[in-house]
C-alpha cells in the first residue's frame, strides 16, 4: 500500500516575533515493512533546513528563522510504501516470559524499561494496575492484548481533554484523554511487567478504523510498541483497541512523547501565539516515479486548533511551540 501524506503546521502571532527556532520529527521511518520513498519540507518564511539522525534512528529536521515574521508555516509532504503485515499471533507459549527476561538481560532495552517523563508509575497508575490485573500471567501476547483492550475501555477518547504537557495523572483522574494519554498509560503499565515498551509517533490512514471515530483524522497519532521474543517490536494501538497494521505509518519512536514531538521549538518575542495543524493521509496507486508530485484536496476549513492552554504564551521573551498528538 502507498500513502501520500501532507502535514501542515501554522503558528500565528499577535505581533511580529524576531526569531523562531524549530526541530521537527515528521519524516516517516524506513525500516521493516515501511519505506519512505520521498519527503519534502516547505517553510514560509523561507529558510535553510538541516537534518540529522538521533540515537533512536529518527530523522530530525531543524531550522532557524532569524528575521521578523508574524506567521510561520511548516508543510511536509511524504510518499510512503507500507507492505502488508503478517498476522500477529493471538498468544504465545507461557515460557515466553522466560525468553523476555533472557533477552532483556542480554540486550540494550534499559531506556524502554525505566520510568520516563510522561510514563511513570504514580500512585494513581498503581491503582489502575491492580484494577486491571496487570501482573505476569498467561503469556506476554495474551496479557498485552487484554491490556490494550482494557485501556481502550477504561478511558473516554475526548479531544482537548488534556494538554500537550499533561502528566499521566490528569488522564487517570478524569478517565479522559487523547491518543498521547492512552499510549503513555499503556507504556507505564507494560514496563511494570518488565517488558520493554516504547512510544510511536505517526499517522493512521483512513479505512475501517474510521468507524471507531477514535483516529487522528486531522492530526498525528500515537501508539506503543512492546518487545516480543521472536517477533521484535509489536505495535499496539490502545486508542483504537487494535494491533498495528499497514494503516499505521511510523515517523519516530522514543521513551515517550517528550522524545518525539512532531514539532518542538521556541520563538523570541512578547507576542501571543496560536497553533493550528492539518494532516491529510491519502491512499495512492503505485507511483511510476518516487518524485511524483502529490496532489491533495483543499481542506482549508478543516484545521485542528490547539486549546488556549496549549498555545504559545508571552510569559517570557522565549516561548515554547509544541503540538499535542490527538
Amino acid at each position: 500500500m502507498y500513502y501520500s501524506i501532507r502535514h501542515q503546521t501554522r503558528f500565528r502571532y499577535s505581533s511580529p516575533v524576531s526569531e523562531s527556532i524549530m526541530e521537527m520529527r515528521l519524516q516517516p521511518r524506513t525500516e521493516w515493512t515501511q519505506h519512505c520513498l520521498s519527503f519534502e519540507i516547505e517553510l514560509e518564511p523561507r529558510t535553510r533546513v538541516f537534518h540529522y539522525r538521533d540515537y533512536l534512528g529518527n530523522t530530525v529536521h531543524h531550522f532557524n528563522v532569524p528575521g521578523r515574521h508574524q506567521q510561520l508555516d511548516i508543510v511536509s509532504t511524504s510518499l510512503v510504501e507500507v507492505a502488508p503485515f503478517a498476522d500477529w499471533p493471538t498468544k504465545l507459549d507461557p515460557t515466553t516470559w522466560d525468553e523476555v527476561d533472557a533477552q532483556v538481560n542480554n540486550g540494550d532495552y534499559y531506556e524502554m524499561l525505566m520510568p520516563s517523563d510522561f510514563a511513570e508509575p504514580t500512585a494513581a497508575l498503581m491503582e489502575l494496575a491492580v484494577a486491571l490485573r496487570v501482573t505476569r500471567r498467561d503469556d506476554p501476547m495474551t496479557m498485552l492484548r487484554e491490556l490494550n483492550t482494557a485501556i481502550h475501555q477504561h478511558f473516554d477518547y475526548t479531544p482537548k481533554s488534556t494538554r500537550v504537557d499533561s502528566p499521566i495523572d490528569d488522564a487517570l483522574r478524569t478517565r479522559k484523554g487523547v491518543c498521547q494519554d492512552f499510549a503513555h498509560v499503556m507504556i507505564a503499565l507494560v514496563r511494570l511487567l518488565k517488558i520493554p515498551c516504547r512510544y510511536v509517533s505517526g499517522y493512521v490512514a483512513p479505512g475501517e478504523m474510521a468507524k471507531d471515530r477514535r483516529i487522528a483524522g486531522l492530526a498525528s497519532h500515537a501508539w506503543v510498541e512492546a518487545w516480543m521474543p521472536g517477533w521484535g517490536w509489536v505495535g499496539f494501538d490502545p486508542t483504537n483497541d487494535r494491533l498495528v497494521s499497514e494503516r499505521h505509518i511510523r515517523t519516530a519512536v522514543g521513551r515517550d512523547y517528550a522524545d518525539v514531538p512532531p514539532t518542538k521549538g521556541l520563538y523570541k518575542g512578547e507576542s501571543k501565539g496560536e497553533l493550528a495543524v492539518q494532516v491529510i493521509v491519502l491512499p495512492t496507486d503505485k507511483p511510476a516515479n518516487p518524485e511524483v508530485e502529490l496532489v491533495f484536496p483543499s481542506q482549508d476549513d478543516e484545521w485542528t486548533e490547539a486549546p488556549a492552554d496549549e498555545r504559545p504564551s508571552n510569559e517570557s521573551a522565549y516561548s515554547a511551540q509544541q503540538q499535542q498528538q490527538q
